[in-house]
């Protein structure tokens, strides 16, 4: 009897065939199907003819299949990921391979002839996923980079480089968007930069508002103006910070009615600095509907990234923008208010208000 040949991922080939026989969807992803005779390969549901046993080749990676000469069928599209859990661990797989990336040279293409699909599936997908496209992850991530470089003291040039960006003017066109200022005010915490802001009374305590030309940069609470105008101060020591009770009323407002539950949606600019993984949860974040709530691993899995339930917490207690922003609606598991940056009580009252006027 003649053997099937597989490779070396440990498939069993009597499994593999019969499921190929019996056109079993729930194999998809799990291996795929080569025909020598035809040189194609095909997910185990393709509903193509049944070719012969002695032509058949399993493998456990479409990429395998790839290097081995075979081409994917245009029937049933082995490259495509239709499973919402393959999806999460593709892009997965995605982020770790651009996570690693120190050139300014990795294309669309490149990435998805590591990954084995093609460019515009690999495009799709990716967005679907995390909300924005693999160049705008890529670039995200040399941005971080940059700004933990310049805070250690490293030189704007050096950093520049040394992150991947292959000239500073590559670096200087991405900075308005996501940096929100230039890398060497970032490196000086802020010199240069002008910071307007306000304090407010509201039904939570203390309010304050801070911006910058481009946008809202900070909103907190807190029981007094001190302590509001301190968190500020630190986060941008050497930034030129100045109290503007008349500049900021229209945001002020708007964060005022939230408040008072005649605006539930705030659609506000702003300017604050994150890592991908941090825009990308607070970005989630803003899509939870005035008066729900969400678990912090129903939030991670949102984002495809189930197992980061511990990094989403920690992007919520770093928001700079509460309310805009709306992590208090993000709680335990077991329905437990967890942490919030501004007060357990002040986050149990926002619930409650938001609960009552939805």
């Amino acid at each position: 009897m003649h053997t099937v040949e597989i490779d070396k991922t440990g498939l069993d080939a009597e499994k593999c065939w019969l499921a190929f026989v019996g056109k079993d969807a729930s194999f998809d992803g799990q291996f795929y199907v080569a025909v020598r005779s035809t040189h194609i390969f095909c997910r185990p549901s393709c509903p193509s003819r049944l070719p012969k046993r002695e032509n058949v080749v399993f493998f456990g990676q479409a990429q395998n299949a790839q290097q081995a000469g075979f081409r994917a069928c245009k029937r049933c599209r082995p490259l495509e990921i239709e499973n919402p859990d393959q999806q999460v661990e593709f892009v997965q797989r995605a982020c770790r391979y651009i996570e690693a990336s120190s050139g300014d040279t990795l294309t669309l293409d490149d990435l998805g002839a590591y990954l084995a699909v093609s460019p515009f599936h690999l495009q799709r997908t990716f967005k679907k996923v995390m909300g924005i496209t693999p160049r705008q992850y890529l670039e995200a991530c040399r941005l971080g980079q940059l700004k933990s470089q310049l805070r250690d003291g490293g030189s704007v040039t050096d950093a520049i480089y040394e992150v991947g960006f292959s000239s500073s003017s590559r670096l200087y066109e991405r900075v308005p968007t996501q940096l929100g200022m230039t890398p060497a005010t970032y490196r000086r915490g802020g010199a240069g930069m002008n910071i307007s802001y306000t304090v407010v009374d509201c039904d939570l305590g203390r309010l304050l508002v801070g911006a910058t030309e481009r946008g809202i940069c900070a909103v907190s609470l807190g029981d007094d103006d001190m302590m509001a105008e301190k968190v500020l101060s630190e986060e941008y020591p050497a930034a030129q910070i100045l109290r503007d009770d008349s500049h900021l009323t229209n945001w002020v407002n708007t964060i005022l009615k939230y408040l008072d539950g005649q605006q539930p949606h705030l659609d506000l600019p702003l300017d604050v600095q994150a890592s991908a993984f941090r825009w990308r949860v607070w970005q989630e974040l803003q899509a939870i509907p005035y008066g729900s709530t969400r678990s912090y691993s129903e939030v991670a899995q949102a984002i495809g990234q189930p197992k980061a339930v511990r990094a989403v917490a920690n992007a919520c207690a770093n928001n700079p923008v509460s309310l805009v922003t709306p992590c208090h609606r993000v709680v335990r598991g077991d329905g437990g208010l967890g942490g919030y940056r501004w007060g357990i009580e002040r986050k149990r009252k926002l619930l409650a208000q938001e609960k009552e006027r939805r």
